[in-house]
């Protein structure tokens, strides 16, 4: 072998050797973990106000703050604005602090690409886009008014974006080696408004076009995957396997949110695709939730919702997965929706900061739904009791994290909070659950504590099996009790149950041993509502 050719074999294992160890989603069991470094991590997260990220100077205070909450990630906005002022010249200063300052503190960063659309509207596109309405047209209402919003039909405001979108993925690769960025997101919370579809020559031709035949068949080959109300829709025209967009899903705003469905995602996909071929870190699009009985056009239309998820699965295919922001009550139902099969779980937006179920969400979505990651809104503006919540549960988290790893998606684990309707109504009656070869009656009305002075939407936390009858419960204003589940004898008891933390090296470190008045004479385990704990247990059965 030559010279030449040896080099570049060695070259090729070295770059062969650096993809393998970049970040990426695996399949453990009926979960998906995202592996950094070879090993699974569970991402503990803060996702910054829309304008913080732009300033390294006003970081500077807040990188500390975010490290003592116990947060391992950051996700942090890079605008399109900022990376490109001029066309062609590139300025990645922004990108570059937010680097340094995360390897400072060695925490991750999950980076937010706020390009052509940014909570639907395109206000962090760079100026020479936003003045050459010819060369990138805005999306125009059913009476022709423009918005202030690119068209999906362009292909020069794709290009653009995706030439960007490329550029900053190509810059991460040669700057971040170390791989302090984990993820990338795709946009930001696309969607239409304030109709259903956007209007014009382009628009217009393609809604009079025919439905892509890869959708059809989607939606032809059916099973539990496709979500019920798009199928609905299209069985309600028929169940069409050929015709125009308002042959197969009508004319009405439903079908126009379908059409714009399709727009975004095959939008999107290009851009991920160019982002991709630099650098293939895993990606994903966020959305913005709609409220029940709202019209498509009330609300960002067409963004990758609930109803829409096969829709963007189809016409998306590089992307790894979609993430719901969740700013509703129902939080046990949204997040729901985007536990999929063909979907990991990740919440990137998890209401602000400062909502006081923040915490018993971060539980439910990690421990019920295997969720690898979670992050609260505008993370570094915590404050007081709001601060120390987050703080005290991600440490319970963070202590967790390797017996969380090792249960993901092998039955061995769940997270209780109570289920709270859209209209804010808290349904906090107890909640059975079989772990392992015991079934667990968790209540959320801790009766210790006059139920006027709690707040049981706050409520929540985590058990973990990590024996044959060992387990370790977590997080605060639980009342657990057991019974047998399964052969054998159908009484369980508390062989033990010892308060404790794990340390840095994850070593248990037990406190006291609870008993007597602490476990009601062996009844049950209790997760005060006051304070968030670690409680290791061990069961037994007898008759």
């Amino acid at each position: 072998m030559g010279a030449l050719a040896g080099a570049l074999a060695a070259s090729l294992v070295v770059s062969h050797a650096a993809l393998a160890d970049m970040p990426r989603l695996e399949t453990q069991g009926s979960a998906q973990r995202l592996v950094v470094d070879g090993k699974p991590l569970l991402v503990l997260g803060g996702e910054l106000g829309n304008s913080s990220a732009s300033s390294q100077a006003y970081m500077a205070k807040y990188w500390p703050k975010l490290k003592a909450m116990n947060l391992n990630t950051v996700l942090a906005p890079v605008s399109w604005e900022l990376i490109e002022p001029k066309e062609g010249a590139y300025d990645f200063s922004s990108v570059d602090g937010l680097i340094k300052d995360a390897r400072a503190q060695d925490m991750h960063l999950v980076i937010l690409w706020f390009g052509a659309w940014k909570n639907s509207m395109s206000t962090y596109v760079p100026s020479w886009v936003k003045r050459d309405q010819d060369r990138f047209p805005r999306a125009k209402a059913a009476n022709g008014v423009s918005q202030e919003i690119l068209s999906a039909f362009s292909t020069n405001t794709r290009d653009a974006d995706a030439k960007a979108y490329a550029a900053l993925l190509a810059h991460l690769k040669a700057v971040d080696a170390k791989g302090a960025v984990l993820m990338v997101q795709v946009e930001n919370e696309i969607g239409m408004l304030p109709t259903a579809r956007e209007w014009g020559p382009e628009a217009d031709a393609a809604w009079a076009g025919p439905v892509p035949a890869e959708l059809l068949q989607r939606l032809s080959q059916g099973g539990e995957a496709i979500e019920p109300e798009l199928r609905a829709l299209w069985k309600a025209h028929g169940a069409k396997t050929s015709g125009t967009w308002a042959q197969v899903f009508g004319d009405a705003e439903a079908g126009q949110e379908v059409f714009t469905a399709w727009s975004y995602a095959r939008y999107t996909d290009a851009v991920t695709r160019a982002g991709k071929a630099a650098y293939p870190l895993p990606m994903y699009v966020n959305v913005a939730l709609n409220r029940t009985g709202k019209a498509p056009g009330e609300y960002p239309s067409g963004g990758p919702l609930p109803h829409l998820i096969d829709v963007w699965k189809t016409g998306a295919p590089s992307l790894d997965l979609i993430s719901p922001d969740i700013y509703f009550p129902n939080f046990n139902d949204l997040a729901g929706r985007y536990k999929r099969r063909d979907n990991a779980l990740f919440i990137p937006e998890a209401n602000n900061v400062g909502a006081p179920e923040t915490p018993a969400n971060a539980f439910y979505a990690i421990g019920k739904l295997d969720a690898f990651g979670f992050s609260p809104f505008q993370v570094e503006t915590a404050e007081g009791k709001d601060q120390e919540a987050v703080t005290q549960a991600y440490d319970v988290l963070r202590q967790l994290t390797p017996a969380i790893l090792a249960a993901q998606g092998q039955g061995r684990m769940s997270g209780f909070k109570p289920r709270v309707l859209e209209d804010g109504t808290v349904l906090d009656q107890p909640i059975s659950q079989v772990i392992g070869d015991y079934r667990f009656n968790v209540a959320f009305i801790d009766t210790w504590t006059p139920k006027a002075d709690q707040k049981t939407a706050a409520h929540g936390g985590i058990i973990v099996q990590i024996g044959p009858e060992e387990y370790l419960m977590a997080g605060r204003g639980l009342v657990v009790t057991f019974a047998g589940a399964g052969e054998g004898p159908p009484i369980a008891g508390i062989d033990s149950a010892v308060e404790g933390v794990f340390d840095a090296q994850g070593r248990w470190v037990p406190g006291r041993t609870l008993n007597g008045d602490q476990t009601h004479q062996g009844r049950h385990i209790r997760l005060p509502p006051d304070q968030f704990q670690i409680q290791r247990v061990k069961l037994y059965r007898y008759r």
